[in-house]
Protein backbone atom coordinates (compact mmCIF):
# COMPACT_ATOMS: atom_id res chain seq x y z
CA UNK A 1 0.00 0.00 0.00
CA UNK A 2 2.82 2.36 1.37
CA UNK A 3 5.57 2.11 -1.89
CA UNK A 4 7.48 4.83 0.17
CA UNK A 5 9.59 3.76 3.13
CA UNK A 6 9.36 7.42 4.76
CA UNK A 7 5.90 7.52 4.74
CA UNK A 8 5.66 3.69 6.53
CA UNK A 9 8.19 5.16 8.71
CA UNK A 10 6.08 7.89 9.39
CA UNK A 11 3.10 5.69 10.26
CA UNK A 12 5.05 3.52 12.32
CA UNK A 13 5.67 6.86 14.49
CA UNK A 14 1.49 7.30 14.52
CA UNK A 15 0.77 4.06 15.77
CA UNK A 16 3.52 4.17 18.65
CA UNK A 17 2.11 7.44 19.28
CA UNK A 18 -1.52 6.63 19.43
CA UNK A 19 -0.94 3.19 21.37
CA UNK A 20 0.96 5.56 24.15
CA UNK A 21 -1.32 8.40 23.79
CA UNK A 22 -4.12 5.88 24.42
CA UNK A 23 -2.85 4.96 27.84
CA UNK A 24 -4.71 8.36 28.87
CA UNK A 25 -7.96 6.89 28.91
CA UNK A 26 -7.54 3.77 30.10
CA UNK A 27 -4.80 1.70 32.38
CA UNK A 28 -3.41 -1.96 31.82
CA UNK A 29 -3.13 -2.42 35.55
CA UNK A 30 -6.46 -2.00 36.18
CA UNK A 31 -7.77 -4.16 33.49
CA UNK A 32 -5.87 -6.85 34.58
CA UNK A 33 -7.23 -6.27 38.03
CA UNK A 34 -10.74 -6.55 36.67
CA UNK A 35 -10.43 -9.11 34.02
CA UNK A 36 -12.45 -12.56 35.80
CA UNK A 37 -14.23 -15.53 34.57
CA UNK A 38 -12.74 -17.70 31.59
CA UNK A 39 -11.48 -15.01 29.72
CA UNK A 40 -9.30 -13.11 32.63
CA UNK A 41 -5.70 -14.87 31.26
CA UNK A 42 -6.46 -14.08 27.56
CA UNK A 43 -7.56 -9.75 28.78
CA UNK A 44 -4.48 -10.24 30.84
CA UNK A 45 -2.05 -11.19 28.45
CA UNK A 46 -3.65 -8.90 26.15
CA UNK A 47 -3.19 -5.75 28.80
CA UNK A 48 0.08 -7.15 29.31
CA UNK A 49 1.34 -6.74 25.49
CA UNK A 50 -0.45 -3.67 24.95
CA UNK A 51 0.71 -1.62 27.32
CA UNK A 52 4.20 -3.35 26.82
CA UNK A 53 4.46 -2.18 23.09
CA UNK A 54 3.15 1.38 24.42
CA UNK A 55 6.65 1.69 26.31
CA UNK A 56 4.86 1.06 29.84
CA UNK A 57 7.72 -0.23 31.82
CA UNK A 58 7.90 -3.84 32.07
CA UNK A 59 8.82 -4.27 35.73
CA UNK A 60 6.21 -2.09 37.04
CA UNK A 61 4.02 -4.57 34.97
CA UNK A 62 5.33 -7.27 35.92
CA UNK A 63 4.97 -6.05 39.50
CA UNK A 64 1.30 -5.67 38.70
CA UNK A 65 1.12 -9.55 37.87
CA UNK A 66 2.78 -10.53 40.51
CA UNK A 67 0.35 -8.88 42.87
CA UNK A 68 -2.83 -9.57 41.15
CA UNK A 69 -2.43 -13.45 39.99
CA UNK A 70 0.38 -14.23 42.15
CA UNK A 71 4.23 -15.96 41.27
CA UNK A 72 2.42 -19.31 40.09
CA UNK A 73 0.64 -17.93 36.95
CA UNK A 74 2.46 -14.05 37.26
CA UNK A 75 5.21 -15.34 35.58
CA UNK A 76 3.90 -17.55 32.57
CA UNK A 77 1.59 -14.60 32.10
CA UNK A 78 4.44 -12.01 32.23
CA UNK A 79 6.70 -13.89 30.26
CA UNK A 80 4.02 -14.24 27.75
CA UNK A 81 2.89 -11.34 27.53
CA UNK A 82 6.05 -9.74 26.71
CA UNK A 83 6.67 -12.43 24.15
CA UNK A 84 3.94 -11.14 22.69
CA UNK A 85 4.91 -7.59 23.06
CA UNK A 86 8.41 -8.24 20.96
CA UNK A 87 6.46 -9.98 18.35
CA UNK A 88 4.28 -7.37 17.86
CA UNK A 89 6.81 -4.68 17.47
CA UNK A 90 9.16 -6.58 15.76
CA UNK A 91 6.61 -7.02 12.41
CA UNK A 92 5.77 -3.27 13.44
CA UNK A 93 9.37 -2.53 13.02
CA UNK A 94 10.64 -4.97 10.48
CA UNK A 95 7.48 -3.68 8.53
CA UNK A 96 7.26 -0.26 8.41
CA UNK A 97 10.22 1.20 9.94
CA UNK A 98 13.45 -1.14 8.57
CA UNK A 99 13.69 0.05 5.10
CA UNK A 100 14.05 4.17 6.13
CA UNK A 101 16.53 3.18 8.75
CA UNK A 102 18.52 0.93 7.12
CA UNK A 103 20.69 3.35 5.31
CA UNK A 104 21.46 4.66 7.93
CA UNK A 105 23.86 1.44 9.91
CA UNK A 106 26.78 2.81 8.45
CA UNK A 107 28.95 3.88 11.15
CA UNK A 108 31.56 1.40 13.05
CA UNK A 109 29.32 1.04 16.10
CA UNK A 110 25.60 0.26 14.68
CA UNK A 111 27.50 -1.74 11.43
CA UNK A 112 29.10 -3.97 14.29
CA UNK A 113 25.81 -4.20 16.28
CA UNK A 114 23.57 -4.88 12.64
CA UNK A 115 26.23 -7.51 12.01
CA UNK A 116 26.52 -9.27 15.46
CA UNK A 117 22.22 -9.33 14.76
CA UNK A 118 22.53 -10.49 11.44
CA UNK A 119 25.00 -13.07 11.93
CA UNK A 120 24.37 -14.58 15.46
CA UNK A 121 20.90 -13.33 15.76
CA UNK A 122 20.02 -16.13 18.65
CA UNK A 123 23.47 -15.30 20.75
CA UNK A 124 22.77 -11.38 20.07
CA UNK A 125 19.84 -11.13 21.27
CA UNK A 126 19.64 -13.67 24.19
CA UNK A 127 22.73 -11.16 25.55
CA UNK A 128 20.28 -8.11 24.50
CA UNK A 129 17.70 -9.31 27.14
CA UNK A 130 19.54 -11.56 29.89
CA UNK A 131 21.16 -7.31 30.18
CA UNK A 132 18.78 -5.78 32.85
CA UNK A 133 19.72 -2.14 31.81
CA UNK A 134 18.94 -2.48 28.20
CA UNK A 135 15.57 -0.87 27.78
CA UNK A 136 12.44 -3.55 26.27
CA UNK A 137 11.12 -1.76 23.44
CA UNK A 138 14.44 -0.30 22.16
CA UNK A 139 15.82 -3.77 22.03
CA UNK A 140 12.74 -4.93 19.85
CA UNK A 141 13.20 -1.88 16.95
CA UNK A 142 16.63 -2.38 17.35
CA UNK A 143 16.62 -6.19 16.30
CA UNK A 144 13.58 -5.52 14.05
CA UNK A 145 15.73 -2.87 12.08
CA UNK A 146 18.58 -5.37 11.95
CA UNK A 147 18.89 -8.76 9.84
CA UNK A 148 18.02 -10.72 12.50
CA UNK A 149 15.54 -13.74 11.75
CA UNK A 150 12.58 -13.58 13.65
CA UNK A 151 12.44 -17.46 15.02
CA UNK A 152 15.78 -16.90 16.76
CA UNK A 153 14.82 -13.38 17.51
CA UNK A 154 11.90 -14.83 19.49
CA UNK A 155 13.28 -17.95 21.10
CA UNK A 156 16.07 -15.98 22.66
CA UNK A 157 13.41 -13.25 23.75
CA UNK A 158 11.47 -16.27 25.34
CA UNK A 159 14.27 -17.63 27.21
CA UNK A 160 16.03 -14.50 27.98
CA UNK A 161 13.34 -12.35 29.92
CA UNK A 162 12.96 -15.15 32.07
CA UNK A 163 15.53 -14.38 35.07
CA UNK A 164 14.32 -10.49 35.05
CA UNK A 165 10.50 -11.07 34.64
CA UNK A 166 10.83 -13.96 37.30
CA UNK A 167 12.49 -11.17 39.83
CA UNK A 168 9.98 -8.60 39.35
CA UNK A 169 6.88 -10.96 39.52
CA UNK A 170 7.95 -12.42 42.58
CA UNK A 171 9.25 -9.33 44.07
CA UNK A 172 5.35 -8.17 43.37
CA UNK A 173 3.81 -11.16 44.91
CA UNK A 174 5.43 -10.72 47.77
CA UNK A 175 5.31 -6.75 48.20
CA UNK A 176 2.32 -7.47 51.33
CA UNK A 177 5.46 -9.45 53.19
CA UNK A 178 8.58 -7.29 52.57
CA UNK A 179 10.09 -9.24 55.68
CA UNK A 180 9.37 -12.84 53.75
CA UNK A 181 12.61 -14.88 52.13
CA UNK A 182 10.95 -14.51 48.60
CA UNK A 183 10.59 -10.64 48.71
CA UNK A 184 14.37 -10.10 50.37
CA UNK A 185 15.63 -12.38 47.98
CA UNK A 186 13.71 -11.11 44.69
CA UNK A 187 14.49 -7.42 45.74
CA UNK A 188 18.48 -8.45 46.30
CA UNK A 189 18.04 -9.87 42.65
CA UNK A 190 16.76 -6.91 41.18
CA UNK A 191 19.11 -4.85 43.28
CA UNK A 192 22.34 -7.09 41.81
CA UNK A 193 21.27 -6.92 38.44
CA UNK A 194 20.80 -3.15 38.16
CA UNK A 195 24.33 -3.01 39.98
CA UNK A 196 25.83 -5.35 36.98
CA UNK A 197 24.19 -3.18 34.27
CA UNK A 198 25.79 -0.06 35.54
CA UNK A 199 29.43 -2.07 36.12
CA UNK A 200 28.95 -3.25 32.82
CA UNK A 201 27.99 0.12 31.22
CA UNK A 202 31.07 2.03 33.07
CA UNK A 203 33.32 -0.75 31.67
CA UNK A 204 31.92 -0.44 28.34
CA UNK A 205 32.52 3.50 28.25
CA UNK A 206 35.95 2.81 29.62
CA UNK A 207 37.10 0.00 27.23
CA UNK A 208 35.47 3.12 24.43
CA UNK A 209 37.25 5.40 25.95
CA UNK A 210 40.98 3.67 25.90
CA UNK A 211 40.06 2.34 22.40
CA UNK A 212 39.33 6.13 20.98
CA UNK A 213 42.42 7.38 23.16
CA UNK A 214 44.94 4.50 21.76
CA UNK A 215 43.30 5.26 17.84
CA UNK A 216 44.32 9.04 18.00
CA UNK A 217 48.03 8.23 19.54
CA UNK A 218 49.17 6.08 16.63
CA UNK A 219 47.90 8.34 14.53
CA UNK A 220 50.39 10.59 14.45
CA UNK A 221 52.45 7.73 14.67
CA UNK A 222 51.49 6.28 11.68
CA UNK A 223 51.46 9.27 9.36
CA UNK A 224 54.87 9.97 10.34
CA UNK A 225 56.63 6.79 9.54
CA UNK A 226 54.70 6.55 6.30
CA UNK A 227 56.24 10.04 5.64
CA UNK A 228 59.62 9.20 6.50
Amino acid sequence: MLRSPWLRLALLFVVLAAAAASLLLWDPAQVLAAATGPWRMPIALAAYGFGTVAFLPRPALNAAAGLLFGAVWGVPLAVAGSVLAAAVSFWLGRGLGRDALRRFLRGRVLTAIDRGLTDQGFRSVLLIRLFPGAPFQAGNFVCAFSGVRFLPYIAATALGVIPTTTAHVVAGASAGHPGSPAFLISSSVIVAMFLFSGYSFWRARRRSRTATTAATTTAPATTASTAA
